[in-house]
């Protein structure tokens, strides 16, 4: 028993420094740190947390595989952020009914609008089933072994859990760099509604200048609604005859708000982390990922932002497709930032050398991990990845015609009979309503111009041969000949891509070339792959094991995670931050939209944000309407439309950004820097309410709110 009590002494002791660091699973959550939450301020008890129908994890969604959301009613009601919602709002805006720019409410369940290519999934239970895989060898084999056998073991789970509900599935995943590997069972549901979308000024206010940046006042959110069978209020495709889903248990909202230090938790589904990677890894992410990355993204986004303000129909077809671009331009500008001003690389190879003299100490992994090695392998690929990530970022879903030439080289793709090559064809549907010609055309041109400028000659493909003879180096006219020459810009029409009439296309020749370059580089990727990815998961392994008294947790792979911590403020530029915003600051950047357009905010936004009195939405200690705020929970991407809970398990807000000064807690989580940027949830009913007068949703919400409104009034 002393042991026992030494022990978690010991774990409370090592993780106080970091209290705040960590995205944990929930189905094992150390005990540790559920003791380090509990003296925190978490009130809840850990099996109303993950355990049984009523857990909180059982109100935290998937959002269609990129995004987190929280349900917040008996009639399946989901909020995430509006930026998570975006692209379902471009798709059914126009010119007319501009839901993007104006907004959008469905007064019934009718107006509803549904999004075939959405759903939200729930993690039904994890077990961790390493050991089995381990019984069955997964260390003996090679790559391909391994992905067959956990394909095979993923099916058998599958089978299993289908037997209990066939709308379960099963995902497994590598945990710990491949250390471990987990088994999560999920319940997917593809009949989800947008239902409410304020406007984009007030949605994604502030736009790029802001993103990344505090303070804030976007009003980051939208809603949706999760539909089901009628008869089983189970996952159904889209149908008229669906209904409402109504879920055994659903995400309390809280108008009592926070104060500085007050307990604040964010479960959700964060993407990518790589806080395991070598100094050697970090060092190719920033000169050949995050460099290379950042400056051609800022090349095509000057293009696109030109032809977007020139008219509003390019602007809807292209507002997602900007935000996303921009989005990690931005961010891998400010990572590699923070890794030359932290000095992170330098930190990870003095802990590198730190466990390189434990393992000499005791013996342990020496056989295993050669960092000399692992040194060697970075270098020979880095210019393999930096070549990589120009093509990539160059021409992969850059422009429409891009696309198509890839998507003509695609051989599991074509239409009729296999067993005659000849008769085989695909056809392009008519597509003109998502991508603009002028745009396309002139994105491509300015890729071909500047990828020629980045890399070596000879990683050129060949068709910059024809540029330069046929065509003088005119980007321009070598694009006009393409679009106007090549057939892949016909739609509807039937291309027989074993013709010799279609292998002389200009089009066909310009995807060959780019494909070919293409595999020839992941072939030299792969030719160190392997063995790096052996070595950072034996480096994973040592770290683990020199810290076997320590509660770890794994790098974030879009599996749900727990993150704890405090609202709080931090010092930036030397200067108390504060840890909220108000009304009064937004008016402020609102009168200044003369300098910035993306400050512009209508007149009635300007109105509800001047109100005297903003009712039981107002802080009850600040007395004003609080609009973002800041905590110290491990966040990253995925983790966008997160519900921010406080100790009570109460949603206090949404999670939908991080701050620039820590852009580097993907490799690096900083306690002093790193923050977690969320939207109030007063400020998302206020606007629901006084903007959208969404009555039947906020009484849906709580019924209370709208009768405490009647009793202020």
């Amino acid at each position: 028993m002393k042991k026992l009590l030494l022990s978690l002494c010991m774990l409370a002791a090592c993780i106080g420094a970091k209290a705040d660091e960590g995205m944990w699973t929930l189905y094992n959550l150390p005990p540790a740190v559920y003791a380090q939450m509990k003296a925190e301020g978490f009130r809840m008890d850990y099996k109303d947390l993950y355990s049984g129908d009523l857990a909180l994890k059982n109100t935290v969604v998937n959002f269609s595989g990129y995004c987190s959301g929280v349900v917040v009613s008996p009639n399946g009601l989901v909020f995430t952020n509006h930026h998570c919602g975006f692209e379902a709002i471009r798709s059914h805006s126009t010119v007319e009914h501009d839901y993007m720019l104006n907004g959008f409410y469905a007064r019934s369940y009718e107006e509803e609008l549904p999004n075939p290519d959405m759903f939200v999934a729930f993690m039904i239970s994890q077990e961790d089933i390493t050991p089995r895989l381990k019984a069955l060898g997964i260390d003996n084999m090679n790559a391909q072994e391994e992905e067959n056998l956990i394909d095979s073991l993923q099916q058998v789970l599958a089978d299993s859990v289908k037997a209990i509900d066939p709308t379960y599935s099963v995902e497994i995943d590598p945990f710990f760099e491949g250390n471990s590997y987990y088994a999560t069972v999920y319940q997917r549901f593809p009949d989800l509604r947008l239902v409410f979308t304020i406007p984009k000024s007030m949605g994604k206010f502030g736009g790029e200048t802001d993103n990344w940046m505090w303070p804030r006042q976007t009003c980051d959110f939208s809603v949706f609604r999760i539909y089901a069978d009628p008869k089983t209020n189970g996952p159904a495709q889209y149908s008229e005859q669906n209904v409402p889903y109504h879920p055994a248990n659903w995400a309390p909202v809280s108008l009592d708000g926070y104060k500085d230090g007050d307990f604040a938790m964010t479960v959700g589904y964060p993407g990518s982390t790589q806080r395991y990677l070598s100094s050697y890894g970090i060092k190719e992410m920033r000169d050949a990922q995050n460099a290379p990355r950042a400056q051609v993204r800022g090349v095509k986004q000057e293009v696109m932002a030109r032809h977007m303000k020139a008219s509003e129909a390019v602007r809807i077809k292209y507002d997602s497709k900007y935000a996303e671009s921009s989005n990690y331009w931005k961010n891998s500008i400010g990572m590699n930032k923070c890794i030359d001003s932290i000095g992170i690389i330098q930190q990870k190879a003095e802990y590198e050398a730190k466990l390189q003299q434990w393992m000499n100490e005791t013996g342990l992994f020496k056989d295993q991990l050669d960092f000399n090695k692992l040194k060697s392998l970075y270098e020979q690929r880095e210019g393999v990845t930096y070549l990589f990530t120009n093509l990539i970022e160059s021409f992969w879903r850059t422009s429409e015609f891009g696309t198509r030439a890839i998507r003509a080289l695609n051989a599991n793709k074509l239409e009729g009979p296999t067993d005659n090559p000849k008769k085989q064809y695909f056809i392009f549907p008519d597509n003109s309503k998502e991508w603009d010609l002028d745009l396309d055309k002139d994105v491509l041109a300015a890729m071909l111009k500047n990828y020629k400028q980045q890399v070596d000659p000879q990683h050129l493909p060949d068709f910059y041969t024809t540029i330069e003879k046929k065509f003088k180096n005119n980007y321009k006219a070598y694009v006009d000949y393409l679009y106007n020459k090549s057939v892949l810009m016909k739609p509807g029409e039937k291309i027989y891509v074993n013709s010799k009439a279609f292998q002389k296309d200009p089009g066909y020749l310009f995807g060959k070339d780019l494909f070919t370059l293409l595999a020839t580089t992941q072939i030299m990727l792969m030719g160190t792959q392997s063995e790096i990815e052996a070595q950072e998961k034996v480096l994973c392994a040592a770290k683990l094991r020199m810290e076997q008294d320590m509660p770890h947790y794994s790098d974030a792979n879009f599996t749900m995670r727990l993150s704890y911590g405090q609202v709080g403020e931090y010092l930036l530029n030397g200067q108390p931050s504060g840890y909220y915003t108000t009304a009064e600051s937004i008016i402020e950047k609102m009168n200044r939209a003369h300098e910035n357009d993306e400050y512009f905010a209508e007149p009635i936004m300007h109105e509800l944000l001047s109100a005297d009195d903003y009712g039981i939405y107002a802080d009850k200690e600040s007395k004003k309407l609080q609009l973002c705020f800041l905590t110290n929970n491990d966040i990253t991407g995925g983790n966008s439309g997160s519900p921010m809970f406080d100790g009570d398990g109460r949603l206090i807000g949404l999670a939908f950004d991080g701050n620039w000064d820590s852009l580097s807690s993907d490799i690096n989580f900083d306690r002093e820097l790193a923050r977690c940027i969320g939207v109030d949830i007063r400020y998302v009913l206020y606007l629901m309410d006084k903007w959208g007068h969404a009555d039947r949703l906020l009484k849906e919400i709580n019924p209370q709110f709208k009768a405490d409104m009647q009793v202020k009034k």
